[in-house]
This record gives C-alpha cells, sequence and structure tokens, in this order.
C-alpha cells in the first residue's frame, strides 16, 4: 500500500474531513496549496474541461486524468469512477486495476445505469460493489459505494439506507448517497449505517461544523468548485463584452498564491 494509500484511510477513522474536487492539475495543486489534507475527482467538472457532459468521458480519459493529478500532488486522490466503466465483474476489476496503476488512493462505484436511465437493483448494485471491494483490497484502496436515488428524483430515505448497508456488507470502506439535504437524512444514514458517510456539499445542506457535529466523516464539494470557476470565466467574458473593462481582476489570484501553489 502506498503511502498516500495508508493517509486516506486513516483520514477516515476520526474526525471529519473536507475533500474539495479540483477538475484539472492546475485546480488540484491551488487546492493542494491551501492546505486541504485530500481531494476527489469530478467526473461532471474533468468532463468539461474536454468540452463534454458529464457520463461521456471514456475510461482512457479518465485514467490519464488521474495520472496527471497524483503526478501534480502528494496528497490523496479519490476516483469518482461513476459505473467503473464495465457491465462485468472482470470489466469493474479492470478498471480498478487501471485507476491504481495511475495512483489513485480512493475509489467510488455509483449504482446508476445512464445506458438504462435507471438506478440498478439493490441486488444489482451490492454485486458490483462486491466486485469492485474485492479489486481495491488487492491494492489497499479505499471504496466508496454510491447510492444515487437523490439524485435521480427517487427520494425513497428507507431504500437508501437498505443499500447503503447492503453496499457496506458486500465490502464498501464508506458510504455514500448525494443529495441528502436535512440533518434528519444524514442522521439516520450515519447511525444506521455501520461505516464511514460522505456528504456532498449543497445548497440546503448543513456546514461542514454542523455535519462533523452529526457524526459525518467526510465532505466532498462534486462538480460545483469547477461550476463556479466557470460561471466566474463566464462573468469576466461578458464584462469585456458589453463593458470593455476588466474589473473581473480584482478577483483574480495574486502572484504569492500562484507561486505558493505552482512552483514545484
Amino acid at each position: 500500500m502506498t503511502a498516500a494509500r495508508e493517509r486516506f484511510r486513516e483520514l477516515h477513522e476520526s474526525g471529519t474531513f473536507v475533500m474539495p474536487n479540483p477538475w484539472d492539475a492546475g485546480s488540484a495543486r491551488l487546492l493542494a496549496s491551501l492546505g486541504f489534507a485530500a481531494l476527489a475527482t469530478t467526473s461532471s467538472g474533468f468532463a468539461a474541461t474536454l468540452g463534454k457532459l458529464d457520463q461521456q468521458v471514456t475510461r482512457d480519459e479518465l485514467v490519464a486524468h488521474v495520472a496527471a493529478l497524483t503526478a501534480a500532488v502528494e496528497i490523496p486522490l479519490n476516483v469518482d469512477a461513476e459505473r467503473c466503466f464495465a457491465a462485468t465483474a472482470a470489466g469493474i476489476a479492470e478498471t480498478v486495476d487501471l485507476l491504481a496503476a495511475a495512483g489513485a488512493a480512493g475509489i467510488s462505484i455509483e449504482d446508476y445505469d445512464p445506458a438504462a436511465d435507471r438506478v440498478e437493483t439493490l441486488e444489482v448494485g451490492a454485486e458490483r460493489v462486491a466486485a469492485a471491494a474485492r479489486a481495491c483490497a488487492r491494492h489497499g484502496i479505499v471504496l466508496t459505494a454510491r447510492a444515487e436515488n437523490h439524485l435521480y428524483g427517487r427520494d425513497d430515505l428507507d431504500d437508501t439506507v437498505a443499500r447503503l448497508l447492503a453496499y457496506r456488507a458486500a465490502g464498501a470502506d464508506v458510504v455514500y448517497a448525494p443529495g441528502l439535504r436535512t440533518p434528519a437524512e444524514i442522521t439516520r444514514v450515519v447511525s444506521e449505517v455501520s461505516a464511514p458517510v460522505n456528504v456532498l456539499a449543497v445548497p440546503g445542506a448543513p456546514a461542514v461544523p454542523e455535519l462533523a457535529a452529526l457524526g459525518v466523516r467526510r465532505v466532498s464539494t462534486g462538480g460545483a468548485l469547477a461550476w463556479a470557476a466557470y460561471g466566474a470565466l463566464r462573468d469576466a467574458a461578458q464584462e469585456l463584452l458589453t463593458t470593455g473593462t476588466t474589473g473581473f481582476r480584482a478577483g483574480a489570484l495574486r502572484g504569492d498564491e500562484l507561486e505558493a501553489a505552482f512552483t514545484n
């Protein structure tokens, strides 16, 4: 097991840490320079760097992206591997092996199938998590299992908890149901699933200190930082286009911040 994988596993043992999601090597280095203990890829944010929508990135593109990020920073990197780009257990294991070789400290697998536009059955989801868990165990990689119900209009917390319990039993180290917002929902997941819980920072969700008080182990941002950066780019470009001014420069990185982030 690499030092980064050991450190990433240790981060889940106690306390609460924020794991923001960069979308390229530059944003990864900037976030690392600010003092975060770990980072995670974002499927939607990375897709945007290629001029694509979410769920359109290929496995080869993701593996190359992970290799670029792990070469850029020394802190652990968790990888949003979507469905692991495979329909079979052997294919899932192959994806895990490729991401391990690229330097991943953690990998997440989700139970939504975009080709069928549906969330997998609990049984199929658990089988896929088990395949990923076996492969991750060979490399010492932390596996996060995601229940995607709440991202796709299926606000059935009973089903979500049942899925997370099944995924934990199948070998997941961390559980994650993106889209949970209320303290009651989050508290139920934390109390009923005996595993570290990741919560996505979304509008309406508790702030990080409150999430920590609820027992959440890890907080991630998904594509939010990428979209904030793209929004700032849009606003700056519109200012240039409409008024010809450069007021947007007031929010730019300072020279010392650039030096801190990008000096080898």
